[in-house]
């Protein structure tokens, strides 16, 4: 896979079909609206998006439930309904998006390469259609999803097919299938080039993932996107009651049905790690900015915090290590280990955040260097978080 994302390139021939399948809403200029029509639109694309949001993102991306292979088909053949290339494609992209989130070899980082490239320029570009196979092991292990992501045209094919024959050429074709997969691909898309741009910041991760509701509703959930940049391996993206997420809901229903399991949601201590929020100390008591505090005191709390970042550095490459070496490991272990990890990471970041805000309300301008050191600890932890955060199975 190419690692450098090209800024000059603006249009490919392969763009053709895609940018035919625009002119399709002409077509109303005969036909006429449609309420009917209009329904037909909105239920297809709310079916295939939860294909795309529970199918392409949450599970083969990240893997935050589990499902038997038969379902785990139907969910990659639901998602390529909406003719989004192949699954395996997908899933590589995306986790090489989490990789290098907002950096310069990011695949669709608006603040890197602008809205255009990051909404839509990146999926018609001919730099991202190979897949690189280190970064999806996990899938191309089952033959009927190797085979499905080459022939990644036939589910929108067949998507086609059935809401033609269910519905006619006017309501299931041109609004079913048509105009539906206009909707469906700009609608994924806007996570990718406007939960960077608009909504607002809840957790503080190294990238710039925000929380929209507006995207939220419109994905099915996947516009609490800053959440998920912060906790990843979780099936929920909304996590509080008013953070509402449809695919969730499904997946939870799916979970009582017995179709998916391990339908996860992040701890409580994660969700109370934003950036607003202060820190538990360790009698359990919130702590508060002291600004009277000694420059000797701080000194020692920041040189306590850089052996614990070290300590956890070397935890996590310890732990990295065995699960490539380790061929009997359970999934139930993995997880317990990876959720250590990331409880470790959190404390380390809380604590960090904490002590840097107090050294800079201490107000003591000789404090500036040690600011510096806390700030590459919260990167430290950061990093660890983001890692811990992915599936065990790409650790």
């Amino acid at each position: 896979m190419s690692t450098a994302v090209p800024r000059t390139r603006a249009f490919e021939p392969k763009a053709i079909p895609f940018l035919l399948m625009h002119l399709a809403p002409l077509a109303l200029v005969w036909t006429g609206w449609s309420w009917y029509g209009f329904a037909v639109a909105i239920a297809s694309y709310y079916v295939r998006m939860f294909g795309i949001t529970a199918g392409y993102h949450r599970y083969f991306s990240h893997r935050s439930f589990t499902t038997g292979r038969v379902f785990q088909f139907v969910l990659a053949f639901l998602a390529q309904a909406s003719m989004q290339k192949g699954v395996i494609w997908w899933a590589a992209n995306h986790r090489h998006h989490h990789w290098y989130s907002d950096k310069e070899n990011d695949v669709h980082s608006p603040a890197r390469h602008g809205f255009w490239w990051s909404h839509v320029g990146w999926v018609v570009s001919k730099e991202w259609d190979n897949t690189d196979p280190r970064a999806v092991r996990d899938l191309t292990r089952y033959p009927e999803i190797v085979w499905l992501n080459h022939w990644h045209w036939v589910p929108g094919v067949a998507w086609a097919v059935i809401m033609t024959a269910l519905f006619g050429w006017e309501h299931g074709l041109l609004w079913g299938f048509f105009l539906s997969s206009i909707l469906t691909w700009h609608g994924t898309f806007t996570i990718n080039s406007l939960c960077h741009v608009i909504g607002k910041r809840v957790y503080a991760t190294t990238d710039t993932s925000k929380n929209s509701a507006i995207l939220a509703a419109i994905t099915l959930g996947e516009g609490w996107h800053n959440n998920h940049h912060f906790y990843q391996r979780s099936a929920a993206q909304g996590w509080r009651w008013y953070e509402f997420d449809v695919t969730y809901m499904v997946l939870q229903l799916l979970q009582v049905v017995r179709v998916v399991s391990n339908v996860s949601k992040p701890p409580r201590h994660v969700i109370e790690k934003t950036i607003d929020r202060a820190v538990l100390n360790d009698d359990g008591l919130m702590t508060t900015a002291m600004a009277a505090r000694t420059a000797e005191k701080f000194h020692e709390q920041v040189e306590a915090l850089s052996h614990a970042a070290e300590s956890l550095l070397a935890r996590a490459e310890q732990v990295r290590a065995e699960f490539r070496e380790l061929t009997d490991w359970t999934r139930e272990s993995m997880h317990a280990r990876m959720d250590s990890l990331h409880e470790s990471a959190s404390l380390l970041r809380g604590r960090a955040d904490q002590l840097c805000r107090e050294i800079r309300e201490s107000k003591d301008r000789t404090l500036e260097a040690l600011s510096e050191k806390v700030e590459a600890i919260q990167g430290t932890a950061q990093a660890v978080l983001e890692s811990a955060s992915h599936s065990p199975s790409n650790a």
